[in-house]
This record gives structure tokens, C-alpha cells and sequence, in this order.
């Protein structure tokens, strides 16, 4: 009767959420075979999370494992998978490290990083083996075998019950690198040089592309708006050189455009953060997004500071600044993606398998332009929520995004730059790909201004650039939907409707950044939200409240640290605190309560 009820109260409890029919066409692939190893690939926004969680409740159920873990690449996803898990009745805990031998009692497993992986790679081996385990590799790409994580996920999981395998698009290694428990298929292609090679490309067990999700209206159609502009910068010659974003002829003098076009000292990033903020407001009040957001990806944090302070003066809004060195950087998107705020500044901190579903705008502001990054990135604002939803990216209009712009709905395979850096115990971020080479003549480049002006939407690989507005039908007022719902408008009057409001907005923000000198902090910290309910939050709170406590009784008592626990952990038997239950460190802190 006891090991019953034991049973029942770890069994998980599933939430009653219809599944999407391609998370019910893949659940029922994998149950028919019941294979060691799947992958999954599905469209970023399409729900890997909830499939992949739905399997491990069933599994759980039926006894097939008794321990689900998760690996995903950054902190923030820790959070982020464990919340989800909550919701389906798994406790899994984020929180565990490695410096913590046993998983904690109470729980159905935990999340975990792979770099924490990589780090002690046989302490996780024991931690799976230990019962029947499934394991979870979120962004499997994250494992190339060229990479201490590659062989340490081996080496980590290899004798693991079940391993499922999710990413949010197809990769492709070298001949020589293979990403454990993935299948491969030979593959020629066409580097971004030009010239073709041979390289090997993952096979999923099932797939689910953009255009399938599309179709089903699980992500949002997207529409993107192209902005040139002339730059002006001087070279290390000392001659100043003009180009157009979209005429420049060679690519150094495309870079070299972009990047000044970027430069916060210039005119194209307010005209572009003022057409976005013009976007959120036109969503929010007449599109059906009461809470409608917008993402601004910036290069690195020099540029996204100076980002937010532009859209502190041209909205008269202080936006979410989300930097990779904040400690409070998971807190403020949780908060982000939770709250009302308009406008959210990162650098790599939003980026794949981060959710935000109310953010339907992007403002792409980096000279990164690898495919698989421009993939994950507008995956942040495609998650679709109802029918009537669209996204919008706003963009340079230079040849590398646009290509990329282009080919959006086609199914492609991408390569997936390692990551090169592991600080410490955790993966610090989502590596972006490398900053692009600059010819040595570039030394001494200094930008000196750029201007913007919008050059066309680009609907289904088609420029439509609003030119002849005359000759556009009048709209009704409320067919007045700017980039609106699809079908609604057709890509001509969408593109006529962006050119006139361009027009309107160079006369407006032109006036508040040069009147708008003030300088007001960019984000207002607000109190912690209330983490109770969690039993990993209440575990992770309590360890806090008892060191604190333990602290106070060594001061009274004139005692070092170590030997108050110990005498703690003979008053209240168990494992370390890193390591106990709830009830256990609840039974410690009244136990040290009594103490002062």
C-alpha cells in the first residue's frame, strides 16, 4: 500500500491540453516503434516543448522510465523547461548542480546544461543509469562531436533507457563530425563562398517545416519590411565613401554600409525603432495584440545599450534591457515575456527555444546573417496564438538578409557554427556566429551618418517596393490595416501603406531625438514575483533561508559554519541541503529557529 501510493503521488498528472496533430501524428510514430533514440524536427514556435514533455508523462505513466533529464544550451531554458514540465504535473529540477551527487527526492529528474554536461560528464552518466531514464536533447546541434560537449553527451548518456533528440531546424556537420544518437545522410551544398562541398546532414524521425506549421496556423505568416538609407563613412585612407544599402556593388562596400547604417550616431536606427514602435501601436490598438511586443537584436552590448537609450527618446518608453553579463537577464525576460512592456534590447539572450509569444516584431540590427541564426531569431516572433496574428521583421535592405528573407518558407539545412567558449560550470550564452572578417584597409573606419528610408516588403520572394501609390484603390478605414492580416491587404497596398507612413515618421522622429536630450534609466527593477507552488523554487529559497540562519547561529555561538551543520544534519537526518527534500529543509530551518 505504501510503495503505491508513493507511486501514485510522483506519477505525473498531465494537464488537459489538446495536442496540435503533428504532435499527435509524432507521438504515435514513436509509440508504434518505441526506438532508443528519435529526433524530432520542428519549426521554432511549432511546440517541441509540449511533445516532447507529453512523451515523458506518458512514459512515465506507463513506467517505461522513471526519470526524465533534460539538456538544453543556456540557464535561461533551464527555467524555461522546468515552468513547462510544472504545468504538465513533472517537477524537474533546474537547479541541481554538479556539485550535488543525487537527484534531489521528490522529483521526476531535472535540467541541466551541456555545458554542465561536459564539465563532469560520468557524474550525469550515473545520474541516468541510476534507473530508466529519457532523455531530452533540446538544440541538439549543440553537440557537435568536434566539441568537449559532443563526447561528453556521449559519454554522459550513452547507456541511457531512451534519448529523444529535438531541434528547431535540419544541420549539417563535416565528415568527420557526428552529433551522437543522430542519424546522417551524405549531402552536397553551396557554401556562402560560392563553392560547393560534401558534408553530412542530420535525418529526423519526423519532421515538421515552416510551411506545414504555416499551413496549420501554428506559427504566424511573416512579413518583412526592408529599410535602405545612404551611409556615409571614411576610410583608413581618410576619404569619406557614400553607399546605399541596397545598391552598394561590391561586399566590402555592402558591409561597410551596413555597419554604418547600425551605428547608434546615426539616423537609420531611430527611423527604423520608430517604424517598429509605430508596428506595436498599430498591433495593439487596431490589430488584435493588446499586448503586442517587439524584439530589437543588436550585435553586441556597447550597441544594444546605446539602443535602448534611442528607444527611450523616440518612444518616451524605457525597454527591457536584456544583457548576457546581467545576472537578473533570465528574470527580466520571464518578466518580459509575462509583462506589458513595449520593447525588449538584447544581444544573444533572446535567441532559440526562448518564449515569448506576444512578441510579433523584430527589428533585425546586427551584421550576423548565418542562416541558422536568421532562422532562430525570427522563430522568436512566429509563435502563433490565434488565426489573425502576423509577424513583422524589419531589416536592412542588404542582399545577405535578404536571400535569407527570401528563402524563409523553403526547407533548409543549415550549418551550425560550435559554440568556442564554455565559461566555467555553465554555457554562458547561445554563441552567435563570428563577427564577419574586415579587409585590413578597415583599421581606421569611422562611421559618419546614415539615413533611412523604407525600400519595400518582401511578400513570397517579391519586392514590392509602394512606388505609383496613386494608382492604389483607396482603403476604407478599416482596411487601413498596414502589414495587417494576411489576405486582408494585398502586397502592393501593403507596401504603399508602409511607404506613406515612412514618410510621416521622418518628419516626427526627426524632431524628438534632436529635441529629447534627457537621459532616464532604461529599465525600472520591480519586486521578485511570488515563486511559490514550485517545489524546486521553494527547495532553491529554502537552501538560501537556512545558510542564512545557519550564519546567525555560528555568530551566536561563536561556532564555524561547517560544524553547525553538521550537528544540524545529526538533529535532522538526510542528505546535504544541496541535495534534501522540501520537507527536510523545512525541518532544518524550525530546527535552527529554535537554536536562536
Amino acid at each position: 500500500m505504501a510503495s503505491a501510493a508513493r507511486a501514485e503521488a510522483v506519477a505525473p498528472q498531465r494537464t488537459s491540453r489538446p495536442l496540435r496533430a503533428w504532435q499527435q501524428a509524432a507521438l504515435e510514430q514513436y509509440e508504434q516503434a518505441a526506438p532508443k533514440d528519435f529526433l524530432v524536427t520542428a519549426t521554432p514556435g511549432a511546440g517541441k516543448t509540449t511533445f516532447a514533455l507529453t512523451l515523458a508523462a506518458r512514459l512515465l505513466q506507463r513506467r517505461e522510465v522513471a526519470r526524465v533529464v533534460v539538456v538544453c544550451p543556456t540557464d535561461h531554458l533551464r527555467l524555461q523547461w522546468a515552468e513547462a514540465a510544472d504545468r504538465m504535473g513533472i517537477v524537474l529540477d533546474p537547479n541541481l548542480t554538479n556539485a550535488v551527487g543525487p537527484v534531489r527526492a521528490g522529483t521526476q529528474g531535472y535540467v541541466t546544461t551541456y555545458a554542465q554536461v561536459a564539465g563532469k560528464p560520468m557524474l550525469h552518466a550515473a545520474r541516468s543509469t541510476a534507473v530508466k531514464t529519457l532523455v531530452v536533447l533540446d538544440e541538439v546541434h549543440h553537440a557537435g562531436d568536434g566539441l568537449s560537449w559532443g563526447e561528453a553527451v556521449e559519454e554522459a548518456y550513452g547507456f541511457a533507457a531512451r534519448r529523444l533528440c529535438l531541434t528547431g531546424t535540419p544541420f549539417r556537420t563535416k565528415p568527420d563530425e557526428r552529433i551522437p544518437f543522430v542519424r546522417y545522410e551524405e549531402d552536397t551544398f553551396e557554401g556562402d563562398d560560392g563553392e560547393g562541398g560534401i558534408g553530412l546532414v542530420s535525418r529526423a524521425d519526423y519532421t515538421y517545416g515552416y510551411k506545414e506549421a504555416l499551413a496549420d496556423s501554428v506559427v504566424r505568416p511573416v512579413v518583412f519590411a526592408a529599410y535602405t538609407g545612404t551611409s556615409r563613412w571614411r576610410n583608413s585612407a581618410g576619404e569619406v565613401v557614400a553607399a546605399s544599402l541596397s545598391e552598394a556593388g561590391t561586399r566590402s562596400v555592402e558591409m561597410q554600409a551596413w555597419r554604418t547604417a547600425l551605428d547608434p550616431k546615426g539616423q537609420w536606427v531611430p527611423h527604423v525603432i520608430a517604424a517598429m514602435d509605430d508596428r506595436i501601436t498599430h498591433l495593439r490598438e487596431e490589430g488584435g495584440m493588446p499586448d503586442a511586443a517587439g524584439l530589437i537584436l543588436a550585435s553586441d552590448q556597447d550597441d544594444a545599450r546605446a539602443y535602448a537609450k534611442i528607444v527611450r527618446r523616440v518612444t518616451g518608453k524605457a525597454p527591457e534591457l536584456i544583457l548576457s553579463d546581467d545576472p537578473k537577464a533570465s528574470k527580466r525576460i520571464e518578466r518580459f515575456a509575462t509583462g506589458s512592456a513595449r520593447i525588449a534590447v538584447c544581444v544573444r539572450m533572446i535567441s532559440e527555444g526562448v518564449d515569448v509569444p506576444r512578441a510579433a516584431v523584430l527589428a533585425w540590427m546586427t551584421s550576423y546573417r548565418t542562416p541558422l541564426f536568421f532562422a532562430q531569431a525570427v522563430g522568436r516572433v512566429v509563435r502563433a496564438r490565434a488565426s489573425h496574428e502576423s509577424a513583422t521583421v524589419f531589416l536592412p535592405a542588404v542582399r545577405p538578409l535578404l536571400t535569407l528573407a527570401a528563402s524563409m518558407e523553403e526547407q533548409r539545412n543549415h550549418v551550425m557554427p560550435p559554440p568556442k567558449t564554455v565559461q566555467g560550470d555553465e554555457l554562458d550564452l547561445e554563441p552567435l556566429p563570428p563577427k564577419e572578417r574586415e579587409p585590413v584597409t578597415m583599421k581606421q573606419f569611422e562611421a559618419l551618418e546614415a539615413d533611412a528610408r523604407f525600400a519595400h516588403v518582401l511578400h513570397s520572394g517579391t519586392a514590392h517596393t509602394g512606388e505609383g501609390r496613386s494608382a492604389v484603390q483607396p482603403l476604407a478605414d478599416e482596411e487601413e490595416d498596414f502589414l495587417g492580416i494576411p489576405g486582408l491587404l494585398t502586397p502592393e497596398q501593403t507596401a504603399s501603406l508602409l511607404a506613406q507612413r515612412d514618410e510621416e515618421l521622418r518628419l516626427r522622429i526627426a524632431q524628438r531625438v534632436h529635441d529629447d536630450t534627457g537621459e532616464l534609466p532604461l529599465v525600472e527593477d520591480h519586486p521578485d514575483e511570488d515563486d511559490a507552488g514550485r517545489s524546486w523554487r521553494d527547495a532553491a529559497e529554502l537552501r538560501r533561508e537556512v545558510n542564512r540562519l545557519v550564519a546567525r547561529v555560528a555568530a551566536k555561538t561563536s561556532r564555524p559554519h561547517g560544524v553547525v551543520h553538521t550537528e544540524l544534519r545529526k538533529a535532522v537526518p538526510g542528505p546535504p541541503s544541496a541535495s534534501a527534500s522540501v520537507d527536510v529543509l523545512r525541518a532544518r530551518r524550525e530546527r535552527l529557529r529554535t537554536m536562536l
